[in-house]
């Protein structure tokens, strides 16, 4: 089983606030991954970047990034070339932290009526795919379902998206789709017919993950909580994770309480694979009836 945890962006308890810091910081709390944020376009990063993806390589911290968070690749044409460069930018960082992911957001549907922002952003991520593999950055593009009924992104847009364009993945981000879809993700069985809708348009068994706690109303992400808070639960998405030995997954925790969360659903797991185990260990040793 390969389940790995990490934080977006720098630990908050991390004293130093360099990615270097932040990478030996997440390895001393026994986490694995990171997502990198390039929350401002085109801001230089003062670090070696060549040194940062030997860290990770060597602590075992796999590194994604996400890209400057303002798209819209639905706008006018000034603001879409603004957000194609702030891409084509962040893959390069991509590129050269070994960052194997870069995670994009698509924007507000403007005028465009839902079926008109689907071809359009079809249209545009291919246009990026292609800018990507001429210049020759190996990352995958990853983009990330909304949370808001205004702005693209349900999950049956983004999997239209990566069942249209090669070399892009969905980033599933859990607490937006909970909320986008009124609050539906309560149950194992609603985490496992999500993963398995996922699986079958991508057909893959790796899956990349936003997880936090969620406040929501009327189909609309309000904010982002501790994972204690909220109707959302990580625990029946655990249980189906552990039902899927030969699947991988890689859970990024936007919680505010970032990599203490992110520790918080490490021990959560941890805890029903080892009721599992013990349950299992009685069973064994259970007389005949």
């Amino acid at each position: 089983m390969n389940i790995r945890f990490g934080p977006a962006g720098i630990p908050l308890s991390c004293k130093g606030r360099t990615l270097k810091d932040g990478i030996e910081d997440i390895h001393a709390l026994q986490l694995d991954a990171m997502e990198v944020q390039l929350l401002r376009p085109q801001r230089e990063i003062p670090e070696d970047l060549e040194l940062i993806k030997e860290l990770g390589e060597e602590l075992d911290v796999k590194l994604s990034l996400h890209a400057p968070y303002y798209m819209d690749l639905l706008g006018d044409e000034t603001y879409r070339e603004r957000s194609i460069e702030n891409v084509i930018w962040a893959g390069e960082m991509a590129k050269v932290l070994g960052a194997d992911i870069l995670s994009i957001h698509v924007g507000m549907y403007h005028e465009h009526s839902p079926d008109e922002a689907l071809d359009l952003a079809i249209k545009e991520v291919r246009s990026l795919r292609d800018k990507f593999k001429k210049i020759g950055y190996d990352v995958q593009i990853g983009i990330e379902t909304s949370g808001r009924q205004k702005v693209f992104g349900s999950m049956d847009e983004i999997l239209t998206i990566i069942k249209r364009v090669q070399r892009t993945i969905p980033v599933l981000n859990i607490p937006n789709i909970h909320s986008r879809e009124g609050g539906n993700l309560r149950e194992m069985d609603d985490f496992e017919d999500l993963f398995q809708k996922v699986r079958d348009v991508t057909k893959s068994d790796h899956f990349y993950i936003h997880f936090s706690g969620v406040e929501h109303a009327d189909g609309d992400k309000i904010m982002a909580t501790p994972i204690k808070k909220g109707d959302l639960r990580f625990d029946p998405m655990a249980e189906m994770m552990l039902n899927h030995d030969e699947w991988e997954f890689r859970i990024i925790s936007e919680s505010p309480l970032l990599e203490h969360d992110a520790v918080y659903m490490k021990l959560i797991l941890d805890r029903i694979l080892q009721r599992r185990i013990q349950k299992e260990e009685r069973l064994k040793v259970k007389p005949p009836q």
